[in-house]
């Protein structure tokens, strides 16, 4: 069971990665890719994009369908998507593969109930929290190392590392992994329409849905942009832009403080404290442009942006039946 947990843990930190590795290089993409700003902005943008696709539409498969048969399909073609972008020669086959990435990278969420469905339930919280630990390092270390590697090898091999890793874990998942069967025997067409249902008749699940999707929209617009600021302003390049990754060490510190705050005075306040905090700190770097305010706010805003995400998922789970 042990050498399943650390399995998962990996797989699901390598596939969440591939979300993120082009945030430290859009700067060194825009020059070689002949990009502007605005077209080399697409490319983040897409990959989210099609994360959010990716789990809308892809989700309820694995109610339906072998678990263990979803996960290995995703991961064999986020390895497939990421080599492709390793070679793209434009920037509009760049944004195409960036779209098929963030569908692709939806495995990762299909890791974690996994391991709660193998897992003795006697060790089914700590089983689910060690993977959740693995999704977590692939986000903060995702963007370290994106931009230490582009800055040695170039930007063309992050993207064949990371697909190299992620096929790597797919032949060790295929002979490892065992099978999970369906939770449902539904259709497809009817799990998609439950979702539907969820949404009209949970006010509480769509308020947590929508606060929560704001602030990603902030949370992506920095990351998005702040490897093209950090060269035009500063004159910094892809590890640095890559260090800022570092920051989200303050949501996984916070992550246990922020979910022990939410028992104690409800998740609502947490939530609201988020905000405040994203706000603060979008209105620092506003209005005390610098370097070090840079660095201030990406903690602040990260810290809050994951207490909140931790806050809406105590909502959803134990007390979204409550309107």
């Amino acid at each position: 069971m042990r050498g399943l947990v650390v399995l998962l843990a990996c797989g699901t930190g390598l596939t969440v990665a591939g979300l993120y590795y082009n945030q430290p290089l859009l700067d060194g993409l825009a020059h070689e890719l002949h990009a502007t700003r605005g077209e080399i902005g697409l490319i983040p943008m897409l990959t989210q994009l099609g994360y959010a696709l990716g789990i809308v539409a892809f989700a309820p498969l694995g109610d339906r369908l072998d678990r263990r048969r979803v996960i290995l399909t995703k991961c064999a073609v986020l390895a497939v998507v990421l080599g492709l972008a390793a070679i793209a020669p434009t920037w509009p086959l760049l944004a195409a593969a960036s779209l098929a990435i963030g569908i692709a990278a939806t495995g990762a969420q299909d890791m974690v109930p996994a391991a709660a469905a193998i897992a003795p339930p006697a060790q089914r919280g700590q089983i689910v929290g060690s993977v959740m630990s693995g999704l977590l390092l692939g986000i903060l270390l995702s963007r370290l190392a994106s931009g230490a590697i582009a800055d040695a090898l170039g930007w063309r091999a992050v993207f064949g590392i990371g697909g190299g890793a992620v096929a790597a874990f797919t032949l060790l998942a295929a002979a490892k992994l065992p099978a999970i069967p369906p939770t449902v025997s539904s259709s497809y067409g009817a799990l998609l329409k439950s979702m539907w249902t969820l949404v009209r008749t949970l006010p509480a699940l769509r308020r947590a849905a929508l606060s929560q999707a704001l602030l990603s929209v902030a949370f992506s617009a920095f990351w998005s942009t702040l490897a093209v600021e950090l060269a035009a302003d500063y004159g910094l390049g892809a590890t640095a832009a890559g260090l800022f990754g570092l920051a989200g060490a303050a949501g996984a510190l916070a992550a246990p403080l922020a979910g022990a705050f939410a028992d104690k005075r409800g998740p609502l306040m947490v939530v609201k404290l988020g905000c405040v905090l994203v706000m603060s700190s979008f209105a620092l770097m506003g209005l005390v442009p610098s370097l070090a305010t840079l660095i201030i706010g990406a903690v602040v805003f990260d810290l809050g942006t994951q207490a909140s995400l931790i806050s809406h998922q105590s909502v959803i789970y134990f007390k979204v039946s409550k309107p």
